[in-house]
């Protein structure tokens, strides 16, 4: 009884005043047996501190608690925040202690009172992509993770090359990590009910390209190469070096074909091109 049902996150919500925003992508779980698949796909484990983003009502904050040693949540809306910890008091008393609750935006978050092991979160649908970026750079210390998105967000971040989707949030996921589809989760167990469908992506940790160019010298050019996606990489990456001549020049010398579009290429490819940018002294102190 412990994990919350759509009848206790009406009363929830009800004595926090609280009317759900699209604004603040405030899509709230009700469905238990959902919130139980998540933390089952999650692989969550005794050992684990987990980095919970929206924790909104707390559903399925309840349930990671019953897995993991500890639940660092991070949440933006004050209100929300500040009820949290009592939900937690109130339906699960014995782990109570196991909750911090951190307020803030989680695009602006740098420390956390405890080293995550693994992020599990429902992300909202308008920032999901930003935020999930800004962890995997921020936060190295977890290694896996899975996420609840707009399921064409999770298309666009475990696409491959040669997809139609395949794009700038493919190319940066692919940098930190392996992302793979694991699942659909319907409209109908939120509150309000989405206009969408929402997908589970599992992300597991890996090394980086080896490459002497920084990250942000690969990710701005793959920021100029999806700037306009039906362009021949020559054309599209001439804003970064001057022309498409000498645009052509690196890619020849990244072993790129200069007629090849960004949608072709992996991460490694975007790699060496940045490389050759650096070396010709033409990747500056660009900023992805």
């Amino acid at each position: 009884m412990s994990l919350l049902d759509p009848t206790a996150v009406r009363r929830i919500a009800s004595g926090l005043d609280l009317r759900p925003t699209k604004q603040k992508g405030q899509n709230f779980v009700t469905d238990a047996n959902t919130v139980r698949r998540i933390v089952a796909a999650s692989g969550v484990g005794a050992a684990d501190v987990v980095l919970e983003i929206g924790p909104g009502l707390g559903s399925l904050t309840l349930g990671l608690l019953e897995a993991a040693e500890a639940v660092v949540a991070v949440e933006i809306d004050e209100l929300l925040a500040g009820a949290l910890p009592g939900t937690v008091a109130e339906r699960m008393p014995g782990r109570a202690d196991a909750l911090t609750v951190v307020t803030a935006d989680a695009l602006r978050v740098t420390t956390l009172p405890q080293d995550p092991t693994v992020v599990v979160a429902n992300l909202p649908y308008n920032v999901s992509v930003p935020v999930l970026l800004h962890l995997l750079a921020t936060f190295p210390s977890w290694r896996r993770g899975l996420v609840m998105v707009q399921l064409e967000v999770a298309d666009r971040l475990v696409a491959g090359p040669g997809s139609k989707i395949y794009g700038v949030p493919s190319v940066k996921m692919a940098w930190y990590a392996a992302a793979t589809r694991v699942g659909t989760v319907p409209p109908s167990v939120f509150w309000p009910v989405p206009n969408v469908e929402s997908g589970l992506v599992q992300i597991v940790r890996r090394e980086a390209p080896v490459t002497t160019a920084t990250r942000e010298q690969v990710f701005a050019v793959v920021d100029a190469a999806f700037a306009q996606r039906r362009k021949m990489l020559r054309s599209a990456l001439s804003g970064l070096v001057g022309s498409s001549a000498a645009a052509s020049e690196v890619l020849v010398a990244a072993d790129v074909d200069p007629q090849a579009r960004g949608e072709m290429l992996e991460v490694a490819d975007f790699a060496r091109i940045a490389e050759q940018l650096d070396r010709a002294g033409l990747a500056g102190d660009v900023q992805a």
